[in-house]
């Protein structure tokens, strides 16, 4: 494994965009973020965003008038690419790919498409990546402050010899210089980003929390009970872990939470979890589960649909609706 490398202010110089058109295709929860700290940054900026969307409207209220992708492209030095990734292939092609010079620059905010071969880019244009470790609110919110969120920086294609630098501009552009770029690769990056949220993040924690419920509820207790004790706390031990790693979590529940941690953690994830997480991690390496996720997308997403809709009337949803309107503490967000 190589030393890792992180970048910091002055070894990030902003020059290499001075002068350039930046064009920030989706101005979505990172396309916002990327968009105004680069402006405010003293660079140049100009949106792609679909008309009618409320996106539109929002570009347009934080004084940007946005065009179509094909007129975008036209114009930019660099192109940041801020689209989910299941729509980034069609956009890519039918307006991008037409209107693509040699010697520009075409960036990434999470690699996906590039690094599975659903947007392939002409050999004379650079292709980068930054990707801030955290959701585009945050990286607003911490550059209006002064400050930034960490970054990570890769470079897939090299066509002018300038795309390191580019790419470290930008970077210091929406703030990540004030607290660091480390240095990745696309593969390493988009591999370790889907095995997360897969395994631990989203599908892992979302599935534990689940199973938690569902058994205390089945033991005969009462759901609003289950709720709070397999839900609600998690934020709890969350925050702690976030501020400290699991060790300062640890030291500051009770002896017995952490005894109880310590004994029990492991008859949860056993040998046959790993198992089943090394399988999941082969399947995103190679490239199965991008393209069952692009062929169910293309399909109609049905499938994604149907699962989406019976997580959201599970009975642990349903009390969790109930519950939180007691709870004026929270900025409730109900779907």
């Amino acid at each position: 494994m190589s030393e890792l490398k992180i970048y910091y202010g002055d070894e990030a110089p902003i020059t290499a965009l001075e002068g350039k058109t930046i064009a920030v295709v989706g101005y979505g929860s990172q396309g916002h973020a990327h968009a105004q700290n680069l402006r405010d940054s003293g660079l140049s900026v100009i949106i792609a965003e679909l008309e009618g969307t409320d996106n539109f409207e929002l570009a347009k209220k934080h004084g940007f008038t946005p065009m179509n992708a094909d007129e975008a492209v036209k114009q930019a030095d660099l192109i940041i690419i801020t689209l989910p990734d299941e729509v980034q292939g069609k956009v890519y092609e039918s307006q991008i790919a037409p209107n693509i010079k040699a010697g520009q620059t075409i960036g990434f905010c999470h690699g996906f498409n590039i690094h599975f071969k659903y947007i392939v880019p002409p050999a004379d244009v650079n292709v980068i990546m930054i990707a801030p470790k955290g959701p585009g609110h945050l990286v607003r919110s911490e550059y209006v402050k002064g400050g930034g969120v960490p970054n990570l920086i890769a470079i897939h294609q090299d066509a002018t010899g300038t795309a390191k630098d580019i790419a470290l501009a930008w970077a210091n552009g929406i703030g990540g210089a004030r607290a660091g770029i480390i240095e990745t690769t696309y593969q390493e990056e988009t591999e370790t980003d889907l095995f997360g949220e897969q395994a631990v993040l989203c599908g892992g924690l979302s599935a534990l929390i689940t199973a938690g419920f569902e058994t205390l509820v089945e033991a005969g207790y009462q759901p609003e009970i289950a709720y709070f004790e397999c839900l609600h706390e998690v934020k709890l031990i969350v925050d702690l872990m976030y501020e400290g790693g699991i060790s300062y979590m640890r030291y500051s529940v009770s002896n017995t939470a952490e005894y109880g941690d310590l004994i029990t953690g492991p008859k949860i994830v056993t040998d046959e979890t790993r198992a089943s997480m090394k399988k999941i991690l082969a399947d995103i390496k190679s490239g199965d589960f991008a393209k069952n996720w692009i062929e169910e997308y293309r399909s109609g997403a049905k499938n994604f649909k149907a699962m989406e809709a019976a997580g959201h009337d599970h009975q642990l949803e349903v009390v969790g609706r109930k519950l939180r309107k007691m709870m004026k503490w929270i900025d409730s967000k109900e779907v």
